[in-house]
């Protein structure tokens, strides 16, 4: 059985790694000064940067439409695919996976399974690779699916934000919201926990929220074997600290990204962002993703 992986643009693969597996990938898309592009081929992340740095511009983003997703399963089922395994991020911050159910109802949901990563960027990207892989090997479509299923539910997204502002205008912030009112104090260390974005802890400094989110991935990681990556937006040099950080602290990384945050998910959390992502190589300890908020002593 050849089994296709599909996925949207939000996963942010490296581009090396979705030509070596064949992964085919839906762009969302994103509307800046009034033009609507496709994330990763007409709109990029320097572009939303400069757009949410300057006054008065706004960004906002959409989900593909489910024709985008019918054709790219009609072409790869007409290319030689028996089925398609695909995988999105979040619903609950998101349309897209919605959008991907109902091209699957309109192509046939017996040669289509979709699959909900409850995450976004590398948190998605982990499960999509994890799906990949066993394609590659030959799984079946149901194989492939529970694969993706697994490593999702056990990687972690950390990650900080200059400002919560770009949060709250998209929606996705949750309980985040309780932050607002003293998001100048604090800088809040946020994850998503099943497929919604809620704070983590509060530090004062953004020295010490790096240094945290180094801490708390250490602690996902468990051990040797883990996958890691780390996300920016228009923050260069503080996520190639915090990758040299990571390395040191974390024994035994089996593979290791750094790249910049595309258009969608850029536009959600703002110029300066920084993130982790961990996908630990076993079952992380019971009650990990049960940590509740914890404010700085």
């Amino acid at each position: 059985m050849v089994v296709a992986v599909v996925t949207d643009s939000t996963a942010y693969l490296p581009t090396d790694v979705v030509a070596r597996y064949g992964i085919e990938v839906v762009p969302c898309y994103v509307v800046l000064a009034g033009r609507s592009g496709r994330e990763g081929e007409d709109v990029t992340p320097e572009d939303v940067a400069r757009a949410l740095s300057s006054r008065g511009q706004k960004v906002s983003t959409s989900r593909p439409t489910p024709g985008d997703f019918v054709a790219a399963y009609r072409r790869l089922l007409a290319g030689g695919a028996d089925r398609v395994v695909s995988i999105h991020l979040s619903a609950d911050l998101s349309g897209t996976w919605d959008a991907a159910r109902l091209a699957a109802a309109q192509v046939g949901e017996h040669l289509v399974t979709v699959v909900d990563s409850r995450s976004t960027a590398m948190g998605t990207g982990f499960a999509v690779l994890a799906a990949a892989r066993a394609a590659a090997g030959g799984a079946t479509a149901a194989e492939v699916a529970a694969d993706a299923n697994g490593t999702a539910a056990r990687t972690r997204t950390l990650f900080v934000v200059d400002t919560l502002e770009h949060l709250r205008r998209g929606g996705r912030i949750g309980a985040a919201a309780s932050l607002l009112g003293t998001a100048l104090a604090v800088k809040p260390v946020l994850h998503v926990v099943d497929g919604r974005v809620v704070p983590l802890e509060r530090v004062r400094t953004s020295a010490r929220a790096l240094s945290r989110l180094v801490q708390r991935a250490t602690e996902a990681a468990g051990g040797p074997g883990a996958a890691i990556a780390v996300h920016h937006l228009a923050a260069p040099q503080r996520a190639e600290r915090l990758a040299t950080e990571l390395r040191q602290a974390i024994p035994g990384i089996r593979e290791f990204h750094v790249s910049e945050l595309g258009a969608v998910v850029g536009a959600h959390v703002g110029p300066g962002a920084v993130g982790v992502v961990v996908a630990p190589a076993d079952e992380p300890p019971p009650g990990d993703d049960e940590d509740p908020e914890t404010p700085e002593a």
